[in-house]
């Protein structure tokens, strides 16, 4: 496990930017179809030149925001996307059905119902957007970054695909390591009131609202200092919000506007919490890291432990915890750990580096 002086050595490494391809970034968005009349907004991001030699890579947003408003905000420090274009790699961003450009079935009328979109139909829409990134690439294999529940989503996947993933990041995920969670699980407000090894349908409905103001209170808690601005910038946050509510187009319908996002993602993390496992880690082949912010409020210790020790057939496995990090590193300022999170993801997925 790397800790915080492996972690300033990967950073002085790789440099903080000036170790990237100085090079245009361009960006050009099209669908894939993931199955019949589910449609998948998938975003690439790439160096003009590319370099060659490097795995595309494929960034899977978590339970609530999708995947531009997560992965390549137009500010400074805002798109991991861009920096891992400028280290040659080509990127791709997907919305999972019921997010962001994709398809949202069943998010136009009442919201009663059982929790839309669970994890078993995101990993098909993942399966659809490796086989056109293959196909587009005209390579064999690909790379899978996830944050929180993307990352649960590509490692579920990934056991499933083995030969479709030679790289796999899965960053502040939850794996079902144990029951007991501070935040979504039993007692909590997933937690039916009446049952409380249920899911709280009732609350989250098919599927959930949220607003602009509601993307910063958890941030902000995890941030150990009084002044936010120290620790996250200003235009980074105010992008992330309005990215967030771009991102659905009847957003601007609500008052105050808000956008939609399928509640399945919840419903699973939920029973993650209690320590229901949903996927094994041993049928995954690949390399595999696993990054953990320190004061990160989704995934625990015992997570990211749990999940090591049940990759006996992973061509590698590297872990490393980000001291004093937030659960949003890759979105904080670069001396606040997310210069050690782009350097520790791209010397992870340097060719260089491959040894198996």
């Amino acid at each position: 496990m790397k800790t915080l002086l492996a972690i300033a050595a990967v950073v002085t490494a790789l440099g903080t930017g000036s170790g990237f391809v100085q090079a245009q970034i361009e960006r050009h968005d099209f669908n894939v179809q993931s199955e019949p009349g589910i449609q998948l907004r998938v975003r690439e991001v790439g160096a003009v030149p590319a370099a060659a030699g490097k795995p595309p890579v494929i960034l899977l947003h978590g339970a609530r925001v999708p995947g531009v408003a997560s992965f390549d905000l137009p500010v400074d420090g805002g798109s991991l996307a861009a920096d891992l274009a400028r280290a040659g790699h080509r990127v791709f961003i997907m919305d999972a059905r019921g997010y962001g450009g994709s398809t949202r079935i069943g998010q136009n009328g009442t919201r009663q119902g059982a929790a839309l979109v669970n994890s078993y139909e995101v990993v098909r829409d993942v399966h659809a957007v490796v086989e056109a990134v293959k196909k587009r690439t005209a390579v064999p294999e690909v790379a899978l970054l996830g944050w929180a529940t993307g990352g649960h989503w590509a490692g579920m996947y990934a056991s499933l695909y083995p030969d479709a993933v030679n790289h796999l990041v899965i960053y502040n995920a939850l794996y079902g390591a144990h029951a007991g969670h501070e935040h979504l699980g039993r007692g909590t407000f997933m937690s039916d009131p009446n049952d409380p090894d249920r899911f709280n349908t009732e609350r989250f409905g098919t599927y959930r609202l949220s607003t602009a103001d509601s993307l910063l209170p958890s941030w902000d808690r995890a941030i150990p200092v009084e002044d936010k601005t120290t620790w996250r910038d200003p235009e980074v946050a105010a992008a992330y919000q309005r990215a967030a509510l771009a991102s659905d187009p009847t957003s601007q319908s609500r008052n105050p506007p808000s956008f939609r996002a399928p509640s399945g993602a919840m419903e699973d993390s939920f029973y993650l919490a209690l320590g229901r496992q949903l996927w094994d880690a041993a049928s995954i082949t690949g390399r595999v890291l696993i990054i953990r912010s320190e004061k990160d409020f989704w995934s625990r210790p015992e997570d990211t432990v749990t999940l090591q020790s049940h990759l006996t057939n992973a061509a590698e496995v590297e872990v490393v915890i980000i001291p004093n990090a937030t659960h949003h590193v890759h979105l904080d300022r670069g001396e606040r750990g997310r210069d050690a999170f782009v350097a520790t993801v791209t010397m992870f997925l340097s060719p260089a580096n491959i040894k198996r």
